[in-house]
């Protein structure tokens, strides 16, 4: 059993994905090629409508989306950005990147998502943005974020990786905040064959300037008006993530719901199993249970053949690299805690009901 397979993932799709990219092969313009293109303008549709679309630029991965976003807001030096200390670290590590100052807010216990309370009690006079993270596959509490961004005049920057194809109220993830930004990385629900990313933006002269930042600072070859950097994505991460779109838009999201409902049906009450806010659909970019026991349940689930992860066991907050950092001499009760009995379990849309019935069962049998 595969924590994630991505060769059936791949199988769906194999035979536009093969022509696709036979087609760059053809063309040989592997930078820029007409396939990134229709990459940004089919996501943004997809995003938007077809009358009203999205601005999509396609990056060169989910960590140079959110880089590219916050130098294109002008964000550096001086400037503070909150964020959560539960996810992935290149959500911190950009803002360090770009000479910004992370600063830290605790998570909601049930859904692992930035708590807006904690949110505002972070904010000073040196605070420029918030980033949410959409984690394990469902949307931040936009409405009680957005409600204070505007009162103390914030940006927000949607760090939708591990929610692209969820929904909140009917808005999409990856059209919240100012920005937003995604990932392709191969586990990601839409996930290319490398590193790829995109960024959305509901603002055309934003686009732009994103756009120029990802092509070293420059509109017009060889005139660079601002600093930029190399962050395009390639022609064949485009092609590749382009020929499997249709497939995840009408088959995948569906699929993953129902077997994310399948865990949550036969696990809750034995499980912390996810929550998932009310107006929220959930793509389980994971599906992650609790348990006070987690270690020595990752051990029976090996015994039985069957692969788990942890995400994440050392919070940002605990990590050397912002060990200098003011917001990380403080306690974060509820991230430590999720990060001591967090356990994610094999998931992706093709997982049979044989193998889902398998984990269940063991989960169970350690449960009495």
């Amino acid at each position: 059993m595969q924590f994630i397979d991505i060769k059936a993932i791949h199988s769906r799709s194999a035979a536009k994905i093969d022509a696709a990219v036979a087609e760059v092969f053809a063309h040989g313009r592997y930078i820029n090629g007409p396939e990134v293109y229709q990459l940004e303008a089919l996501l943004g549709e997809f995003l938007g409508s077809p009358g009203a679309p999205l601005h999509c630029v396609a990056v060169a991965s989910g960590t140079m989306a959110l880089e590219v976003a916050l130098r294109a807001l002008g964000i550096g030096p001086g400037d503070e950005v909150i964020t959560t200390p539960f996810t992935w670290i290149s959500t911190a590590e950009t803002i360090a990147l770009v000479g910004a100052t992370p600063v830290f807010a605790d998570i909601e216990a049930d859904t692992y998502t930035i708590d807006p309370k904690e949110v505002e009690k972070a904010i000073t006079s040196k605070t420029k943005a918030i980033i949410p993270v959409d984690l394990f596959g469902q949307m931040a509490d936009y409405p009680a974020l957005e409600a204070i961004a505007n009162k103390h005049g914030l940006i927000i920057i949607e760090d939708a990786a591990q929610s692209f194809g969820a929904e909140q109220n009917g808005c999409k993830a990856g059209t919240m905040g100012a920005v937003a930004t995604t990932s392709f990385f191969p586990a990601k629900p839409l996930g290319g064959y490398g590193d790829g990313g995109a960024v959305f933006t509901k603002d055309a002269a934003l686009a732009e300037t994103i756009r120029a930042v990802t092509n070293h600072g420059c509109k017009d070859r060889e005139a660079h008006y601002i600093l930029g950097t190399n962050g395009r994505c390639d022609s064949l991460q485009a092609a590749i993530i382009q020929a499997k779109f249709p497939n995840f838009r009408d088959e995948e999201i569906e699929r993953r719901q129902k077997v994310g409902q399948r865990y949550t049906d036969a696990l809750k009450g034995r499980f912390v199993t996810p929550a998932i806010r009310p107006g929220n659909s959930h793509i389980y970019a994971q599906y992650t249970i609790r348990s006070k026991n987690r270690d020595s349940l990752g051990e029976a689930l090996r015994a039985k053949n069957i692969p788990s992860a942890v995400y994440y066991r050392h919070p940002l907050h605990q990590q050397a690299v912002f060990a200098h950092l003011p917001s990380t001499k403080a306690s974060y009760r509820v991230t430590e805690q999720a990060a001591r009995e967090v356990i994610s379990l094999p998931f992706h849309p093709y997982l049979s009901e044989a193998q889902q019935d398998l984990v269940i069962q063991s989960l169970l049998r350690f449960a009495d």
